[in-house]
């Protein structure tokens, strides 16, 4: 598994050129596919309006072509599909505040892309939260900044 995310970061981002900063971001963007995975199943219904919502923010945040997007959300999904615990992926981002505050914005619009916020998936926000280390204030802030610019805070 770890090899596929290898040969596509390699293929499609040029990793060798730039290798340990480009390896980070490769893992960085790989645990953030994963995470967003997993919370369009948090509630067992995942929607095609939340699979559109992560790959658009896959591709706008991580600059990759349809293609791209659309691997590294095959890769992702097999990943969560194995994965035992959030934390060997959250323990990636957790040393970098900008990513973690684009992740968390990233989960919101995953989770009110349906225009609500089911019980499952407040409680993976929580705990997504907790695991990255973001303040309550701006794991709230996050949220309202979310819902305001999806116009749902009415």
């Amino acid at each position: 598994m770890i090899d596929r995310f290898k040969q596509f970061f390699d293929k499609h981002l040029n990793v060798a050129t730039e290798k340990d900063e480009q390896a980070q971001q490769q893992r960085l963007r790989s645990a953030a596919a994963v995470l967003l995975v997993e919370m369009t199943r948090a509630d067992d219904d995942v929607k095609p309006v939340e699979q559109a919502v992560v790959s658009r923010a896959l591709a706008a945040n991580f600059e990759l072509s349809s293609a791209q997007t659309a691997e590294l959300l095959t890769l992702a999904e097999q990943q969560a599909k194995d994965a035992t615990c959030y934390h060997q992926f959250t323990s990636l981002i957790n040393h970098s505040h900008k990513e973690k505050a684009q992740l968390m914005e990233m989960l919101w619009e995953v989770v009110f892309s349906d225009g609500e916020m089911e019980p499952y998936e407040e409680q993976l926000m929580r705990r997504l939260s907790d695991l990255l280390h973001v303040p309550h204030s701006d794991f709230i802030q996050t949220k309202h900044r979310v819902l305001s610019r999806l116009r749902l805070d009415s």
